[in-house]
């Protein structure tokens, strides 16, 4: 492959699709524990982290909702994370994944996307 001039050198956001933009909003508020740092009328709201790192939310009429997947949030506590979400009632499984990288717990938003803590 040819190297070019432009390179790549991060992702600015991660966007998952929504059916319901008010509900996927206040589920990832109550998960991640802030307000969305940037919201775009009913159509979309964003998150941005300490880092830069941004994941948002979108819903369009153009595009229809399908299963997001792959989005890892980092927890300084992973078990306390799990704990705490399980109690507000958060679909995440019982099993952690122990790798030789990290610890992983695998969850579902209420949009029905897949998100890994």
């Amino acid at each position: 492959m040819a190297q070019t001039a432009t390179k790549i050198n991060r992702i600015d956001a991660t966007y998952y699709l929504v059916k319901d933009v008010e509900r996927a909003v206040k589920f990832y508020t109550d998960l991640l524990g802030f307000a969305p740092t940037m919201t775009f009328s009913d159509a979309s709201a964003e998150w941005t982290f300490i880092d830069g790192a941004t994941f948002g939310l979108f819903m369009s009429p153009h595009v229809p909702w399908h299963e997001g997947n792959g989005v890892m949030f980092g927890t300084d506590d992973l078990i306390a994370a799990v704990t705490s979400c399980k109690a507000r009632g958060v679909m995440i499984g019982d099993e952690i994944e122990d790798t030789t990288v990290c610890k992983m717990a695998f969850g579902k938003d209420s949009e029905g996307n897949n998100f890994i803590l």
